[in-house]
C-alpha cells in the first residue's frame, strides 16, 4: 500500500508546523523520519492518522485520498504504534494484541474465535506467543514495544507509522525491534518510523525524510540522505560517516581544543 503525501501544511492556529511536505512511502519500504525536537513529526503522523484534520493538501493511500475517512475506515489501512513509557495497565498480551481487531467488529461486539486467530497468528510471528498470559504491565520494555507490533499485525492493516519506538529501550532491545521492523518491511509492509538517532536510519531505513522548521531538508535513499552536512543542519552537531565491515557508522566530531579546555 502506497502513501502519498503531497503539499501538506498544518498549522496550530497561526503557528506554522509543517508547510508543504511532499513525500511518498510505498510497500517493501522503510522510511525513517528525522529531525530535531519540535519540527513537527509526530504532527505529520496526527494528520496521516486523521487526528488532526484541518491541513492543507492532500493525503492518500493507493491514489484514494484519506480525508473524510472515518476512524475505522482508516484503521483499515494504517495501523499506528506508539512509543512504550512505562505504562501500567493490567491487560493481557493477548487482549492488548485483540485490541487491534475491534475495528472489524460491529459495536458492543466481543472478539471470536477469528479474531483469537488473527492475534494467535500476530504473537507467533513476532516469538511472543509464550508471553499471551502475562500482564502487560509485566513485560520489559522491548517486550511492551513487541506486543504493540503484534497489535499492528492484528489490526491487518498494511502501513506501520512508529513514533520513535526504540526511544525508551536499552541497546539490545533496540537491535531486536528494529530487526523485526525490518524484516516485515522486507514482507512488504509499508513503514514509516520517527528517530532522533540517525544511525539507526543509516542501518535499518531504505529511505530518509530530513524535516527542518516544519519543512522536507532532503529525502531519498538513507546512504544518499543522510551526510555530515545534513547532520549538522539538523542537528547542529559536526558527524562523520566511516564505512565498516558492519556498514557505515556516524561520528560525532570532538572538538579536540575545547575538550582540553575543560578539562583544566
Amino acid at each position: 500500500m502506497t502513501l502519498s503525501v503531497r503539499d501538506l501544511s498544518f498549522a496550530y492556529r497561526k503557528t506554522p508546523v509543517l508547510t508543504d511536505v511532499s513525500f511518498d512511502a510505498e510497500p517493501g519500504g522503510l522510511l525513517a523520519i528525522l529531525g530535531p525536537n519540535g519540527v513537527g513529526k509526530t504532527t505529520l503522523f496526527r494528520c496521516i492518522l486523521g487526528e488532526q484534520k484541518r491541513y492543507l493538501g492532500t493525503i492518500a493511500v493507493d491514489g484514494e485520498n484519506m480525508r473524510g475517512f472515518s476512524a475505522r475506515e482508516t484503521a483499515r489501512r494504517i495501523a499506528y504504534i506508539p512509543q512504550t513509557h512505562g505504562m501500567t495497565f493490567r491487560f493481557s498480551v493477548r487482549d492488548t494484541v485483540l485490541m487491534g481487531t475491534t475495528h472489524t467488529l460491529s459495536p458492543f461486539a466481543q472478539p471470536g474465535r477469528a479474531q483469537e486467530r488473527i492475534a494467535a497468528e500476530a504473537l507467533e510471528k513476532l516469538g511472543i506467543l509464550h508471553l499471551e498470559d502475562r500482564s502487560f504491565d509485566t513485560l520489559s520494555g522491548g517486550e511492551q514495544q513487541l506486543t504493540y507490533v503484534a497489535r499492528a499485525l492484528a489490526q491487518q492493516a498494511r502501513t506501520l507509522l512508529m513514533d520513535e519506538p526504540t526511544s525508551s529501550l536499552d541497546y539490545g532491545n533496540q537491535i531486536k525491534v528494529l530487526s523485526v521492523v525490518k524484516e516485515l518491511a522486507a514482507e512488504g509492509y509499508t513503514v514509516l518510523l520517527s528517530t532522533h538517532n540517525p544511525q539507526h536510519a543509516l542501518r535499518y531505513a531504505d529511505r530518509v525524510l530530513a524535516l527542518l522548521d516544519g519543512r522536507v531538508s532532503a529525502f531519498g535513499p538513507a546512504k544518499e540522505v543522510l551526510t555530515p552536512a545534513l547532520l549538522e543542519s539538523l542537528y547542529g552537531t559536526r558527524a562523520e560517516l566511516y564505512d565498516t565491515p558492519g556498514g557505515p557508522v556516524i561520528l560525532p566530531v570532538v572538538d579536540q581544543n575545547n575538550k582540553k579546555g575543560e578539562s583544566q
